[in-house]
């Protein structure tokens, strides 16, 4: 999976080799090489070697598979870009699994101890239960490379189907629960006192997520998780993620215009309420990390600023900004390539982070510019400690965070003009930020 991490450290372990590692057959050796850390050994003697990816990865991916089989071996690629391009992916793969693959992985390694993969592409049709799911293979992974080494999913999906998210796309609109007991049990199997979970909204189904909290309580384990704003409408709701725990909450607020979340069907995200939902998750000691996207067809060279002042009004803890971004599969990249509108196809720039579209309002030079100039400056030391500097517990987190993104931001982020004068700026040149980890 992926590119070489830059900092020879991995952020959070991901859960979906290690879960078929557990579903392997005792008789077969799985080993697990997670290429965000290394590089592989491709002369090593393997019957077959899997990979998994994001978008901005694959073209790693590929290039690694390609190595693998010009040596005689047998790969197989899976994980959502495959899903979605399983042709493309093919042309670096023997085989390509489509879906979740837990359903498939033991009759895949069934056929090749019987003569080699029956199918050029596995489909899985139906949506896994989560009900006696296999424990992940976590021992096969190195847990000083992580800065999260524990990770965890309760459910799948999300209730939602918001244009530019893969979620629904890979999982289906189904919203899956795993047992509150299985969950527990994973949890009390491992020393570690904090977790992260995986799903991609924890408060998906309320009344689950609210008997979940109550089971954490006695584990006295610390965690994040990622929710919809949704969660700032049911006080029980917040109470009860922070009794049991939860000290992070990752939010997409995305826009803080209506009108902008209603083109994109995210229309439970209301703006008005924002600040106020922000303040009742402060005051339950819950630091936030908000997501933005920039670049959505209601944007115009305001939104930088705009998007800035409300994140430092609000004192979101962490805000991390997108550059709208049509993953393939998505509703959005069929708008978008229906309306030809994507100026980029080399996926290694599909990481949010680079401009492949060709806005509405803006230039896509002067999104690459309004996005820079945005990262730079929420992240002044003023205005980190505007942010984070509150009566309740985890400032020195967030403290540490902010610094990091800080680092991230002066590294990666050129100096960029103020978006609403970059248009009459002598020059207009920006520079593409260089591969990130």
């Amino acid at each position: 999976m992926g590119q070489i991490s830059r900092s020879g450290k991995a952020g959070f372990a991901r859960v979906t080799l290690t879960t078929l590692a557990a579903l392997s057959a005792d008789e077969h050796e799985v080993r697990i090489h997670d290429a965000r850390l290394s590089e592989p050994d491709y002369d090593e003697n393997w019957d077959l070697v899997g990979f998994t990816g994001m978008t901005c990865e694959i073209p790693h991916v590929y290039r690694m598979a390609d190595s693998f089989r010009r040596r005689g071996k047998t790969v197989v690629i899976g994980g959502y870009h495959g899903s979605a391009l399983p042709e493309e992916a093919l042309q670096h793969a023997d085989f390509v699994v489509v879906g979740e693959a837990e359903g498939l992985w033991p009759q895949i390694l069934k056929e090749m101890g019987n003569g080699g993969a029956k199918q050029k592409i596995y489909k899985n049709t139906e949506p896994i239960e989560m009900r006696n799911m296999a424990i992940p293979r976590r021992d096969l992974l190195d847990q000083k490379m992580y800065s999260v080494p524990s990770t965890i999913q309760a459910t799948r999906g999300c209730p939602f189907n918001c244009e530019f998210c893969t979620v629904t796309k890979f999982f289906g609109r189904s919203y899956r629960i795993r047992p509150v007991a299985e969950v527990v049990d994973e949890i009390k199997s491992r020393p570690d006192r904090f977790w992260m979970f995986l799903d991609d909204n924890l408060v998906g189904d309320a009344a689950y997520a609210k008997s979940l909290f109550k089971a954490l309580i006695p584990l006295q384990v610390t965690w994040g998780a990622q929710t919809s704003f949704t969660i700032t409408t049911d006080p029980e709701l917040m109470d009860l993620y922070a009794a049991a725990g939860g000290r992070y909450a990752f939010i997409g607020f995305e826009s803080i215009t209506a009108d902008t979340l209603n083109s994109m069907r995210k229309r439970f995200n209301k703006p008005d309420k924002y600040a106020e939902g922000v303040l009742e998750l402060h005051r339950r000691g819950i630091t936030i990390m908000g997501s933005f996207i920039f670049g959505m067809d209601g944007d115009d060279l305001s939104v930088f600023k705009k998007t800035v002042d409300f994140v430092n009004a609000a004192k979101i803890d962490i805000p991390l900004y997108n550059i709208l971004t049509p993953f393939p599969g998505t509703r959005l990249y069929q708008r978008m390539e229906a309306e030809g509108r994507i100026i980029d196809r080399d996926w290694a720039n599909y990481d949010v982070c680079h401009s492949v579209i060709q806005p509405k309002n803006m230039t896509s030079e002067e999104l690459l510019n309004g996005y820079f100039w945005a990262v730079r400056e929420t992240y002044k030391l003023p205005n980190i400690l505007h942010r984070i500097v509150r009566l309740h517990k985890g400032w020195k987190w967030r403290m540490a965070a902010s610094y990091s993104y800080m680092r991230k931001a002066y590294k990666f982020c050129p100096p960029a003009i103020h978006p609403e004068r970059y248009a009459n700026a002598p020059t207009t040149s920006v520079s593409k930020i260089p591969q990130s980890s």
